[in-house]
């Protein structure tokens, strides 16, 4: 490994522009923030330096037998988060970057390109949320102050930010990317006179010193391999790329199957995480959760995150069985949109990989969502999905392990129905029990509006609601309704407060927990806004006996309170109904395993002395 002469910044993107530096496909994507970007050019104006860089030449021969990839230059974080393929021709030399990839793509955005992140507010699946931004430096000052210690003023500016800024004479927006275009010195000594500060001797300097560290300075310093061979290469990349941010489950795996299939597995993954993601009200599924899916479901062995389990052999086989991998993976996101869940509800991304290898197993298609003959199974499928979000811990620690024993229990009793029993039991014996005890109950009842396990709660309390239509969580009584200043105004028929401080506080505290939430329908809930809850239960249900099952199917008392002065005596109510419904509709279809003293199962007990042993 050698050191090669350094480079200018301009120089180093000339060959990012031509294609003469490129990435591999082991490299991970781009991931920096703007304020990263910003940060590093600030770097680049105090003539810091930053960093050195790690390259390898690739020869013409080895071309051939690798994938390959262009640098980032217009950056969506709404629809184009993917490096471009490059095709190289295979009668010339490359040089691929091994490490330093962030920064050397920051600078091309900034210098070349164009940066586009969602606007505060903005809705997470429309265009118009992520408005293009380039990179401007303002040259009438410095940066306010900030905790980053950022001295000079570079900011990603949209069109309308610039129009905005036109009467400021604090500001003189400079967009980055002419200094990348003017080269020569004369063009350089232009811009200020262009931007009508050409008689600031601090914008002079200014421009000036940007395009000295971007044209004329050798600040790019790189590091050299020439070997041709991949495997050395895969292992100098997780070596380095090990040493600062670690690389991810995906990040490890994607950079391996990338390497060592046949077709783009880079894209292949890609393409299945965007479209999983898209489903129903929208999913967040991540690169590690899906491919931890396409291990369990090809049945590789050991689906831990170990370098020696990425074997030519398990990549091979993950290749093989992608298609049935991605069409089973659609089917199980799509039953989990079925029971409500979406990116803001799904407290454990894991729970999609039994659900996919369930679905594997039996080779089940879209038909099973709907079909009435399928019902009960999928019944008794959403109940544990939803049970399992709701204890705490059960997809935490331990998750191979118990990916594992799920998998051995579905395929070898799933073949017609959902062992339900046979999981729940497996469950248990590793110490992820969905028992009811006293702990879980009040942990439920304590719940809060907004907080993701709250649905999976009432989801799974009220089987009646069809969670494949849009439900709302909804105040039983109105939110609005527990103003502090309103509560503390009221006057008893004597004159005195009608509350005390303390009981307000105690009002306030129960209004977002469990025992005043309930699921209603979208509409329903819109149209509902903050009326009386009596009245608005006589409005929607003119029959008293609409009322009663409306009452009964919600676990509501048989009075609904008119003001705050019935809220205390509702509320208790209503938890009391809640208790028992728990106690019901959460009950595990499994019997408890023998524990020890300590409260763990033996085998549990077991596993985590074996660990205790290997860490030894």
């Amino acid at each position: 490994m050698g050191h090669k002469e350094p480079m200018s910044i301009a120089a180093a993107l000339r060959q990012i522009q031509g294609h003469k530096l490129i990435l591999p496909a082991i490299q991970r994507e781009y991931v920096w923030k703007p304020s990263q970007v910003v940060r590093v050019f600030d770097s680049v104006m105090r003539g810091y330096p930053v960093g050195s860089f790690l390259s390898w030449r690739v020869a013409p021969e080895t071309i051939s037998k690798f994938k390959f990839y262009g640098f980032m230059k217009d950056y969506s974080a709404f629809n184009n988060r993917h490096n471009p393929v490059v095709d190289i021709p295979t009668d010339r030399e490359v040089v691929a970057v091994l490490d330093g990839q962030q920064r050397l793509t920051s600078l091309n955005i900034g210098l070349r390109g164009t940066y586009a992140y969602k606007i505060h507010g903005g809705w997470s699946n429309k265009a118009w949320s992520y408005p293009e931004r380039r990179l401007y430096l303002n040259l009438l000052g410095e940066a306010p102050e900030n905790e980053l210690g950022l001295k000079y003023h570079f900011q990603f500016l949209t069109k309308m930010d610039l129009e905005a800024a036109a009467l400021d004479d604090t500001k003189a927006w400079f967009p980055v990317s002419e200094i990348f275009d003017s080269a020569e010195p004369a063009a350089m000594m232009q811009i200020p006179a262009k931007y009508g500060v050409g008689n600031n001797a601090t914008a002079v300097a200014l421009v000036a010193k940007l395009w000295q560290e971007i044209h004329h300075n050798a600040s790019l310093h790189f590091y050299e391999e020439d070997v041709q061979d991949i495997e050395r290469v895969l292992d100098i990349f997780v070596r380095v790329n090990s040493g600062g941010t670690v690389l991810s489950y995906s990040d490890l795996l994607l950079s391996i199957a990338t390497a060592q299939w046949e077709g783009d597995a880079r894209a292949a993954v890609h393409t299945l995480v965007d479209s999983l993601n898209q489903t129903g009200m929208g999913f967040n599924f991540s690169r590690d959760t899906i491919l931890k899916s396409g291990l369990v479901l090809a049945d590789v062995g050991d689906i831990g995150f170990k370098v020696k389990n990425f074997t030519t052999a398990n990549m091979a086989k993950l290749e093989a069985d992608w298609d049935m991998i991605t069409t089973s993976l659609h089917v199980a996101v799509g039953l989990l949109s079925d029971f409500g869940l979406s990116g803001g509800a799904l407290t454990a991304d894991s729970v999609l990989i039994p659900v996919a290898y369930y679905v594997h197993h039996r080779k089940l298609g879209h038909s099973y969502r709907e079909s009435p003959n399928t019902r009960e199974d999928r019944e008794a499928l959403r109940s544990w999905v939803l049970r399992s979000l709701i204890v705490r811990g059960v997809w935490g620690s331990g998750l191979d392990t118990l990916l594992r024993d799920l998998r051995e229990v579905i395929k070898n009793q799933g073949s017609s129905s959902f062992p339900l029993a046979a999981v729940e039991k497996a469950m248990a014996l590793r110490g992820k029990s969905l028992a009811v005890t006293d702990a879980l109950i009040e942990d439920i009842l304590t719940l809060e509006y907004g907080k993701a396990r709250t649905f999976a709660v009432l989801a799974t309390l009220f089987p009646h609601v069809d969670t494949r239509n849009l439900f709302h969580v909804d105040h039983v009584f109105p939110a609005a309704r527990f103003d502090k200043k309103e509560l503390a105004g009221q006057r008893a028929d004597d004159g005195t407060p009608k509350f005390s401080a303390e009981h307000i506080v105690e009002l306030v505290s129960l209004r977002d927990t469990l025992p005043n939430l309930e699921l209603l329908p979208g509409l329903e809930n819109i149209g509902k806004s903050d009326k009386a809850p009596d009245d608005w239960l006589v409005a929607e249900y003119p029959s008293p006996d609409d009322r009663s099952a409306f009452l009964a199917r919600n676990a509501l008392p048989a009075k609904l309170p008119h003001s705050i002065d019935g809220f205390m005596a509702f509320y208790e109510q209503r938890r009391d109904s809640l208790v028992a419904r728990i106690q019901d509709k959460l009950k595990t279809q499994a019997p408890e395993p023998a524990t020890t003293e300590e409260g763990l199962s033996d085998v549990a007990l077991d596993e985590a002395l074996a660990q205790g042993d290997d860490e030894d």
